[in-house]
């Protein structure tokens, strides 16, 4: 069969969710709940950290970058997700398609590097305590929060330019995104090249990634050992605890998803594992960053008492 090319294809269609009408609403009622949540805590959270003047430490510099990159991929794609679930024809321009995937893939391959800095900066603060305001200056703050985005995006625009050039034999992607796994589904002629570079770009990111995450952990917990009173190994632990679990749930749908040589035959499982850190994750961060974060909890309490009882 003959493929399309750009010049010819004007839109795709997203047919990832049933067409089963109930099932439609049930679903929108549910991510529009999610994503207000979202909204509202990743956004509580960020402003928080910018009011709190206790709050303006590196630690805090990463989480509110996490919590707005929580915000922008959330954004890319649920309000999409939740008009297409209104929609019987649920269509998306050729163009906003890989404007989506660009978005998308950069900001969560940026959040995979952005756990890395976070991992970098719990190794300083419990393996280098007393030169931990030296190493973390905000000049190198600056520099790990920034080179996420830098490395994210590099990769995201030659995803974008490599799945561009495919020749695509139906306009159906059997997903309700544009992702990178979907569109590569729809190629009409041998994509193999194709998703090796894509097999590889994603390799490299959750990889070197983790590997920083586990090196800077393998010395965090050699460290906490270490300590003599158990009271101290909890305390020093706690503070990297929030982290350690994030960590765990980004990268393990990651993994399952992303990390195959051929995801076609994978691809409901993968639109499960889609739904969970597309949607569910960038809700759950500002809860598992603040419900057993001291600082979070009592800065929230200053910020409520200054507002109820100025001076």
């Amino acid at each position: 069969m003959a493929g399309e090319n750009l010049t010819t294809m004007n839109s795709f269609t997203l047919s990832g969710f049933a067409n089963n009408s109930e099932l439609q609403v049930a679903l929108f009622l549910i991510f529009l709940f999610i994503y207000l949540f979202t909204l509202l805590g990743n956004l509580g959270l960020v402003i928080l950290i910018q009011i709190d003047s206790q709050l303006h430490t590196p630690m805090y510099f990463f989480l509110s970058n996490l919590a707005f990159i929580d915000i922008s991929y959330s954004s890319t794609i649920t309000p999409k997700a939740l008009e297409d679930l209104q929609l019987e024809q649920k269509d998306i321009s050729f163009v906003g398609c890989f404007v989506q995937m660009y978005f998308f893939v950069g900001l969560v391959c940026s959040e995979c590097f952005l756990l890395g800095s976070m991992a970098y900066d719990r190794y300083v603060a419990i393996c280098n305590p007393l030169l931990y305001s030296v190493v973390m200056s905000p000049k190198v703050c600056i520099w790990l929060g920034v080179m996420p985005y830098v490395v994210g995006f590099n990769n995201s625009l030659i995803t974008v330019c490599v799945i561009s050039n495919l020749a695509f034999c139906t306009s159906t992607i059997d997903h309700f995104f544009c992702d990178t796994t979907a569109l590569l589904a729809l190629s009409c002629h041998d994509s193999f090249n194709t998703e090796m570079v894509i097999f590889l770009l994603a390799g490299f990111t959750l990889l070197s990634s983790l590997i920083i995450i586990i090196i800077s952990y393998v010395a965090i917990i050699s460290a906490i050992l270490k300590i003599r009173s158990t009271e101290g190994q909890l305390k020093a632990f706690s503070t990297c605890a929030s982290h350690l679990v994030g960590v765990t749930i980004f990268y393990g749908s990651l993994i399952f998803t992303y990390l195959q040589p051929d995801n076609t035959s994978f691809l409901t499982e993968a639109q499960i594992a889609s739904v969970f850190y597309t949607i569910v994750i960038p809700m759950l961060n500002p809860l598992i960053y603040s419900l057993r974060n001291k600082d979070v909890k009592n800065a929230l309490m200053r910020v409520l008492h200054r507002k109820m009882f100025p001076q």
